[in-house]
């Protein structure tokens, strides 16, 4: 059995991964969940940038004291599961990426201007997380939704400081591994939603298909909540991962 470590999305913590922990840890396996610095109560890092939340992540890695461990990163936390790789890929028992993908797409690029702004601009307008969190997490739910996922998701990003929000969605346009993918040595899933449109399915694919020996799943119906949208297909695609992997 092995040791997983689960990394939260920009809106979230690690109640993220509440459908997730009971259901491994009774499977035999070490499940713990990471909040991110400025998360969960967690002091931030500054500058908040690549380097320096890798570097946490690498700590809390190597506080676990657990050897290599099997990283699951869900949106930005596929992001820093990624980065982590690429630093310390010595740490990585197996690579797990969740409703993600291997670049934001630029600082500098129209997108990523067009990005900041809506979710910054609410909280210059004087909105709070709350309200931020309200508006957007039901746009982010898949046809097939599990009862209560968006109540939670609604609930975990309502809490999460604005500050450390805002240098977090800034971190996102930082971020590209596009060109690590083919050198990614250690078993690795991708999961999807088909109903994603913010990672959507057919970018996952086409970047798993650059990673050698990856394993791709699609969830009907699942949108970008991903973990919290259909906890039950989501820990079924990663149970049977394991498995299949012998981790």
């Amino acid at each position: 059995m092995s040791t997983l470590l689960f990394l939260h999305g920009v809106g979230g913590s690690h109640a993220v991964w509440d459908g997730q922990l009971p259901y491994f840890t009774a499977r035999g396996h070490r499940a713990v969940a990471w909040d991110q610095p400025g998360y969960g109560g967690r002091p931030a890092v500054e500058p908040y940038d690549l380097e320096r939340i890798s570097a946490a992540l690498r700590r809390e890695i190597e506080a676990l004291s657990a050897g290599p461990v099997v990283v699951v990163g869900h949106s930005m936390g596929g992001f820093i599961a990624q980065e982590g790789y690429a630093r310390f890929p010595h740490l990585y028992k197996a690579l797990v990426l969740c409703f993600t993908s291997a670049a934001f797409g630029g600082t500098g690029s129209e997108f990523a201007r067009q990005f900041v702004a809506a979710r910054i601009g609410p909280l210059d307008e004087g909105k709070s997380m709350a309200d931020i969190a309200a508006r957007l997490m039901p746009t982010m739910r898949g046809a097939k939704s599990a009862p209560g996922a968006i109540e939670q998701a609604e609930g975990v990003m309502a809490v999460v400081p604005p500050e450390t929000y805002r240098k977090a969605v800034q971190l996102l346009t930082t971020f590209d591994r596009r060109a690590q993918l083919p050198g990614i040595r250690v078993p690795t899933l991708l999961i999807a939603g088909s109903d994603d449109r913010t990672a959507p399915a057919s970018v996952m694919e086409r970047m798993a298909a650059r990673i050698p020996g990856a394993a791709f799943v699609s969830l009907a119906g699942c949108g970008h909540l991903g973990p919290m949208d259909q906890p039950e297909e989501f820990n079924e695609a990663l149970r049977d991962f394991l498995e299949r992997r012998a981790l």
